[in-house]
Order: structure tokens, then sequence, then C-alpha cells
């Protein structure tokens, strides 16, 4: 950006994957839940709109605008910072393809004028509107025009103050008239285009997402199956593909150390399902399900004390009394390997994961890490109190069955002597898939 010649709004900290520079390093590593912001933050409550910052206050440049054309041609990708030329270079992708009707945005900001002409082209061509991951700064002037205007549940709009930069490359807060109006224009709520525009230049104000229909920033939220894929937009070269898929699916890379090659085949297919415009739902279904499969396959040979391990973590886990309850029941009912690639594990459970991965591939553990039933808050002295239950049921019944009795099966293998419990789990850890599933499941099929 040319010193003091042009007004900027650029993020202070996103870029890349989820929001710029010092976040880039946080948002792609395993086990990291995605940020909400660096973190100024809007009261969702709806009535006070309150801005506060307490995240870091410089960040290096963004790369260049990318624009690219999407899949069969309906969309458009543009991804990066906003620099000189990109509204211009929309302008003849446009014109080149007619069949246009959406653009997807993921962009760290960048130079006012080219967010407001890109804006301008968007509002004249009738496009909807995209944000999959994040839109910051300069890219919210272009968002706020589209026809339609949709983000993803998670999606994140960073606002601030606009700025420009003297001779010696300091940033000064300048007048936000222009700003204002367009928010205005775009029938966003006058209380929080104030807030927005009370942000300092170097911070960020990142609204969560019900909070931005209520302002009517957006028009709606998307789901992952409404539109093509957008997480490779940023770049789709191998490492990133990678990092995506270890972002989602972190415990791979403890099953690629012992089985090297796992998460090439995976790749493949995700990059191609990205190429022909797979949508992100199925396509992050797909990872994580043949994901599971690789998981499960790291297993299938532990010797008896980790079976008994791991059938204990996931015991615990369907006891605690906690929201994500029913989500680990449901995954225990397809297996081991859907429980250790659910989403969100915290840190401490991928530590657990990652022990009970590296003794089942006879690998020294790469970390020191809490025993599975300290990770899960109960103390780890204290004896189970199992539930008898007499019998065992089939992998088909256990599917079928709810929660506490799924918690029942578990609790009856382990009660038994080390080498039954061992394998009256076996068919609980390992249940066979579905016919339906086992296509995604192959972790070397790929799309015909």
């Amino acid at each position: 950006m040319a010193a003091g010649s042009r007004r900027a709004v650029r993020g202070a900290a996103y870029a890349l994957i989820g929001v710029a520079g010092a976040l880039v390093a946080a948002l792609l590593a395993p086990g990291q839940d995605r940020p909400t912001g660096p973190h100024a933050a809007l009261d969702p409550a709806g009535s006070e709109l309150v801005a506060r910052a307490d995240g870091p206050k410089v960040a290096p440049e963004g790369a260049p605008t990318r624009i690219r054309l999407g899949p069969e041609g309906r969309d458009i990708r543009l991804s990066g910072e906003l620099t000189e030329g990109a509204a211009e270079r929309l302008a003849r992708l446009l014109d080149a393809h007619r069949r246009v009707e959406r653009i997807h945005l993921t962009s760290e900001g960048g130079l006012v004028d080219e967010g407001a002409a890109i804006g301008a082209l968007i509002a004249e061509r009738g496009l909807v509107t995209y944000v999959p991951d994040y839109c910051v700064s300069a890219c919210t002037l272009a968002f706020v025009r589209g026809r339609e205007r949709l983000v993803r549940a998670d999606a994140r709009l960073g606002f601030h103050a606009p700025y420009e930069t003297d001779p010696a490359g300091v940033e000064i807060a300048v007048d936000s008239a222009p700003e204002r109006a367009a928010y205005l224009a775009a029938g966003i709520r006058a209380d929080f285009v104030d807030a927005a525009l009370k942000v300092r230049p170097d911070d960020l104000m990142i609204p969560d997402t019900d909070t931005l229909v209520k302002a009517g920033v957006a028009t709606g939220i998307a789901d992952a199956d409404r539109f093509p894929d957008s997480t490779l937009d940023d770049g789709a070269d191998p490492e990133r593909v990678r990092a995506v898929i270890l972002h989602d699916v972190p415990l791979l890379d403890a099953v690629e150390t012992g089985a090297p090659g796992t998460i090439a085949p995976i790749a493949a297919w995700y990059l191609d399902g990205y190429q022909r415009g797979r949508p992100e739902g199925e396509a992050v279904d797909g990872v994580r399900r043949m994901a599971a499969h690789a998981v499960t396959r790291s297993l299938a040979d532990a010797d008896p004390d980790t079976l008994i391990e791991l059938g204990r973590t996931i015991f615990r886990a369907m006891q605690r009394s906690n929201p994500g309850r029913a989500g680990i029941c449901a995954a225990a009912r397809e297996g081991a390997g859907s429980v250790l690639t659910r989403p969100r594990l915290d840190r401490a459970q991928l530590a657990a994961g990652r022990t009970i991965l590296s003794r089942a591939l006879g690998l020294r553990a790469a970390e020191e890490a809490p025993a599975p039933d300290a990770v899960l808050g109960e103390d780890p002295t204290r004896p189970v109190a199992l539930e008898a239950e007499s019998g065992s049921a089939s992998p088909l019944t256990i599917r079928r069955r709810g929660c506490s009795d799924l918690r029942r099966a578990f609790a009856a293998a382990l009660s038994r002597p080390t080498g039954e419990a061992a394998q009256a789990l076996r068919p609980l850890l390992f249940p066979a898939a579905p016919a339906r599933l086992r296509p995604a499941l192959e972790a070397s099929a790929l799309p015909q």
C-alpha cells in the first residue's frame, strides 16, 4: 500500500485459513478450535453494542488478492488482501463469465477503494456474497453489497475504523463518513455501525453470526452443504491440503507417524472434491469418516490393556454430564475411530488419544499425557462404578440403542477380567460399518 495515498482497512490479526498473521499458526495447529477473534466483541444480546480489545496489535501484510473462477463457472473465489487492481481484475473475470451468480469472500481486508469498488461490481451484477470463513475490514464493504449476504455459522466478520498511513508508515485514523454511509445504505443497524467504526484501526470487532443477522449485516446463515467447498481458496497446494485435514482431524498425525502414507489418499480425495465443487459439509464428513477408518485400522491389533484403556476412556466420556455427551454416544455407536476423530477435542483429549494410538502402533508417546480417566475429569484412583449387565449385544443392536444402553454394554465388558474384557470390548470398539458408509470409509478410494 502506498504510504499516505489510499485509505486502508486491514485487519490487525487476520490472514490465511482463519484470521491474519499471528493467528495463522494457531488456526492451523492440530487440535485447536477456530478462534473467535483477537478479541474485539459485539454484545450478542442485541441491545448494547460494545467493542473491546485484548488481542495482538500487529500483523504482517496479507498475500496479494487471489481471484479465481469456481467449479461449473457459477461462483468466483476471492481471497487474500485487497490490493491495487483487484476490482479491475474481478470486472474482467465477470465480463468473461456471465453465468457467475455468487462470490466467496475470504479476505483480511486491504484498500478501502478496492473494497468499495468490488462492492459496486457485486451490486451491479446482482451477486450473492458468501463468507465461508472470514472477511475482515475493507472486505466487509464488498460483502454488504450482495443481493443476498450469507455466512457460515462459524464465519467471522471483522470491523474497525478506516485509516491511512503517513510517509513514515504510521497509521492514522480518518473520517469514517464514507464507510458509515455504505453500511447504512446496505440496511445495517445504526447502533451496529456506530460501534464498528469506534474500534481503533489496529483492532477488530468480531460479532457472532447471530448478531450479524440481527444487525442486518448478513441476510442468512448457510449450512455446509449449500455451496461448494471453499476451504482451499487460500491455496490448493499439498501442504495447505494437509494442514486443513490435520486441523480438522489432528490425531491423524499420530497415525501417520506409525503408518506413513495414511494422509496422502485422504488429501487426494479431498483436493479432487474441492476442484469438482463438492459441498463443504460432504467433504468434511468424508475426511472425518476416512480418518476414523484409518484410526480404527491402527487400533485393530492393540493389546488387551490398550483396548481396555480405550474402552474405559469412551465409557467415562459417555458418563459425563455435558452438552457434548450425545455427540460422543453417537460417535461411539460408529466405533472408537469415530470417537477419536470427532470435532473439538481439547488438548488433553488429544494427548490421551495420541498416547493410546502410539501404544497401539508400538511407538513411544510423543508427549507426556495425563491418564485418560484424568482427562475426562474423573479421579483415576477411584474404581469405575460399572453398571451390571449380563450377556452381550451385537454391534447392530448397539447401534440401535440409546446412550444409556450403550454405556451399560461398555460397563458390562469392562467389569470382566482383562482378557475377557478386551474380547468383549472389540465388537463395541470396532462395529462393522453399515453398507451405506463403506465407500466413504475406504481411505484409498477416490471419487469416480
